[in-house]
């Protein structure tokens, strides 16, 4: 567990795992990461909005989700605009998409909310398949249910011949996501 962390904070730096009301999370609980340091830019350059909106609670808001376990050991498990809200519950996609990519003929992936008229949001499973192997959302589906809660099985699965990528081949999820939100009033379920 420590080798997938990220740290611990330091003597010049406080780090904090945040809710969304402001409140400091107790260990082993997801939720934003947040830092009080010198060396924290005192904000972003003539945009007081932003600004405020990143330094909320008198702490700096990293964009990343962690959780800090009892000993202070720091572990990033997601970014929080990557999570999904679906029937009331925070789902953060890098723990689906891990248990996707164990999955013998997934080559690669990616998971995002799309609109659903019941949950609000609802996980899409977006997989790239190893040559060779052949799409079956049901197996795909049944794989996921052994390893994660019921609210984090995506919903529907889709194939792709390849994904969209940054010029670095990072996965380009907002890309993905976009697909399935437009001509929507909000990008939110």
């Amino acid at each position: 567990r420590r080798l997938a962390s990220c740290g611990r904070e330091t003597l010049f730096a406080r780090v904090a795992i945040m809710d969304e009301e402001g409140n400091i999370l107790p260990p082993d609980t997801p939720g934003e990461v947040v830092v009080r340091a010198l060396s924290v830019t005192p904000g972003y350059y003539k945009d007081p909005e932003e600004t405020a909106r990143a330094q909320a609670y008198g702490w700096q808001h990293t964009g990343d989700i962690g959780m800090k376990d009892a000993e202070g050991w720091i572990t990033i498990i997601d970014r929080k605009k990557d999570m999904v809200i679906s029937g009331g519950f925070n789902i953060y996609p890098r723990e689906i998409e891990n248990v996707l990519l164990g999955h013998a003929d997934v080559q690669d992936c990616a998971v995002v909310g799309v609109p659903d008229e019941k949950w609000g949001e609802a996980l899409k499973g977006i997989v790239q398949l190893k040559p060779g192997a052949a799409f079956d959302a049901a197996a795909l589906e049944s794989y996921c249910r052994r390893f994660l809660s019921n609210y984090k099985v995506p919903k529907t699965f889709e194939c792709r011949d390849d994904l969209p990528r940054s010029p670095a081949g990072k996965v380009l999820k907002r890309v993905i996501r976009e697909q399935y939100w437009q001509g929507r009033g909000r990008n939110v379920g």
